[in-house]
């Protein structure tokens, strides 16, 4: 064995000890945190029907985009309140007859279309039917409309009851 080659060795064993020694000597990391909830109160499904169309927001807020999910629902078919909270809203947008529920934690759902008599300042519990899902011609796609907003900020609302399928993103070779 030549000088070179018991040097490199040495230094080796060296360099493997002292990686050892830093990695017993130094403290573990703290626990990650999980992700913060995007809710603290419960939410339910407003109705209980499959999802016929996913939250696709745009990638900038003046964009179009499908800022909610679309609910199978059939019209007339009752509407629960997805959370206890108070009617933000009730009345037509663009033709459309929609409700939005102001919850305790800042976020609003919203409902599309719907037959409701409920009136701005109504108190609704958790499950309470709040109206029936209306047929509406400016409302092309099935079902119920049902959206999440903290602030100005659409969210999905399927995250509000932990729905949100998984997705496997492909691999990349």
């Amino acid at each position: 064995m030549t000088t070179n080659q018991s040097f490199s060795r040495s230094l080796m064993r060296t360099l493997a000890l002292f990686v050892l020694a830093v990695a017993l000597t130094t403290p573990p990391s703290p626990p990650v945190a999980a992700s913060k909830p995007i809710s603290t109160i419960a939410h339910t499904l407003p109705v209980h029907g499959k999802v016929l169309r996913d939250y696709a927001p745009p990638e900038k807020r003046w964009q179009s985009g499908h800022r909610g999910v679309d609910l199978n629902a059939s019209p007339g078919q009752p509407i629960r309140a997805s959370a206890p909270g108070t009617v933000h809203f009730a009345g037509p947008i663009a033709g459309m007859t929609s409700l939005s529920i102001m919850h305790a934690d800042g976020i609003r759902t919203t409902y599309q279309p719907i037959d409701t008599a409920l009136k701005k300042g109504d108190h609704v519990t958790a499950g309470q039917v709040i109206g029936h899902l209306a047929v509406n011609a400016k409302h092309p796609e099935p079902g119920l409309h049902w959206g999440a907003l903290r602030g100005k900020d659409y969210l999905n609302p399927l995250d509000l009851v932990q729905r949100r399928p998984i997705v496997l993103k492909p691999v990349r070779h």
